[in-house]
């Protein structure tokens, strides 16, 4: 039988069990099932080509959820679009791929959205979460795009899947296939991070990248009960805590700050043994504070879309043995996978110790070395310690910034001569992107909040810079080029 075949079998049986909390709503395996099967039906019944790239614009939403759920036990291709963009840029990029049908909630079908989805002709498909809509009424077609058009469609070759945007881990962000095969790894990782099987989890990984799929099919494969958040909330968290009592939870070096610097007392979370976690690196500092707060041991891990997640961790029997020694590592890797450090130039790889790019090789991906622009270093006993990006690339939170992307969209501002954008450090997030902008001689001059507004069009909101100096000119270096540590200096002023 084959994974989505699986999967689906799993979602029909036992049909009474609860299986997903939201916001104080429960739902069965019964109601979960029927919504998956309803997505399911609307496209069979509309003449949607199995091989057609189906657009969800997600978002940490029990519909949403039940859509994933639904398309990959079917295998129908899903493309996942990130909700965190303005209305102008979903439309943009749902035109520019020709979906055969889009689904979103009911509150994202702005008029862009609309007008874009009637230009390509896609078959439209609406989600209620609204807590006084029934399950049968929940899912239903949107009113002008009840029926596909003629096309062209965009359509998917080789094994069904699903395609999400990449974080940046690798290089520049593009979309990435994962055959559903695939997601087999996620199920081995969740086991691995989990004391027992049916140990509940509370999901704060966004559904809109890999870390957040992996999750959401993995506890429905191995039935196990979910409370969803739609984001990080401590109130929330906290009270899921006390109610599920899990002795475990995965989460961002945000969270860890965030639930440090609302001082939770130490009782409400003492259930837990292990914070697994990854998106972002954990300091040091943090990890030492967090520990020493709550006597819960950090299991931290590394991975990326590219690789269908975590490649390099801690375990607990790991940290157990080496956590002073091996302070600063991201871990050693994960079973069948193999990893390297290669010269920044050349190419060649470089003995234990010395520092160079990080590749990966991951069997079940394929027979090639992935690299990254992840600077590492490589000890004798396996362990990875990550040095920094080469790319330049800011982790806001478990949010990957290229700023180079930031900037140019500053550019494009009529007003903008040049800009620079760079990290610096955040308490909460480990850092934010700032922007230092010149402007053009002789034209109007927009405010700081102006060059958001504009980037805010463009960009999804993680990437706004969070401030935004107008300068008279750029600080430059020797070579003419824009010396960046002058710029982090102009907000450390």
């Amino acid at each position: 039988m084959e994974f989505g075949q699986e999967l689906s079998a799993i979602m029909h049986r036992d049909p009474a069990k609860p299986i997903v909390e939201y916001k104080g709503r429960i739902f069965s395996k019964g109601e979960y099932a029927a919504l998956a099967d309803r997505i399911n039906a609307l496209l069979d019944d509309n003449s949607v080509s199995p091989s057609a790239s189906i657009a969800l614009i997600t978002r940490n939403r029990p519909l949403h959820a039940a859509c994933i759920l639904g398309l990959v036990s079917n295998g129908r291709w899903l493309t996942s679009v990130y909700v965190i963009q303005s209305a102008q840029a979903i439309a943009q990029e749902i035109e520019e791929s020709r979906f055969a049908a889009v689904i979103a909630d009911v509150d994202d079908w702005t008029e862009p959205l609309m007008e874009a989805a009637c230009r390509c002709g896609s078959l439209g498909i609406s989600l209620n979460n609204d807590d006084s809509i029934g399950i049968d009424a929940a899912i239903n077609l949107v009113t002008g795009l009840e029926r596909p058009g003629p096309g062209p469609f965009r359509e998917m070759t080789g094994e069904p899947g699903i395609e999400i945007l990449s974080s940046g881990t690798t290089g520049k962000p593009k979309r990435v296939r994962f055959p559903t095969r695939m997601l087999v790894r996620a199920i081995d990782g969740a086991i691995a991070s989990s004391l027992t099987g049916a140990e509940p989890d509370i999901l704060v990984w966004p559904y809109s990248g890999i870390g957040g799929i992996c999750c959401l099919v993995a506890s429905a494969a191995l039935d196990r009960y979910t409370c969803l958040l739609e984001k990080f909330s401590v109130d929330e968290w906290v009270d899921a805590i006390e109610r599920l009592q899990p002795a475990s939870v995965t989460g961002v070096p945000a969270m860890a700050r965030m639930i440090l610097d609302a001082k939770v007392p130490k009782e409400r979370l003492a259930s837990l043994r292990y914070f697994f976690g990854g998106s972002a690196p954990m300091t040091q500092d943090l990890q030492q504070e967090f520990e020493s707060a709550y006597g819960i041991d950090v299991i931290w891990a590394y991975g990326a879309t590219e690789f269908c997640g975590t490649v390099i961790s801690w375990s607990p029997d790991l940290h157990t043995r080496y956590r002073q020694s091996k302070a600063g590592s991201i871990g050693r890797p994960l079973p069948s996978i193999e990893v390297r450090a290669a010269h920044f130039e050349t190419g060649v790889v470089v003995p234990p110790g010395e520092e160079g790019f990080l590749e990966v090789l991951v069997p079940v991906i394929g027979d090639d070395w992935i690299r990254t622009t992840d600077i590492v270093v490589i000890d004798d006993d396996g362990f990875v310690f990550h040095k920094g990006r080469g790319d330049g690339a800011i982790l806001r939170g478990g949010h990957k910034i290229l700023p180079e992307k930031v900037v140019d969209v500053l550019r494009s501002h009529p007003a903008v001569l040049d800009a620079s954008v760079v990290g610096i450090p955040d308490d909460r997030l480990g850092s934010i992107p700032v922007a230092a902008v010149e402007l053009r001689s002789g034209v109007d001059r927009p405010s700081p909040d102006m060059l958001r507004d504009h980037c805010r069009a463009a960009l999804p909101s993680p990437q706004i810079p969070a401030k935004i100096e107008i300068v008279a000119s750029l600080p430059r270096t020797t070579s003419l080029k824009v010396d960046l540590m002058a710029v982090k200096l102009l907000f450390q002023a």
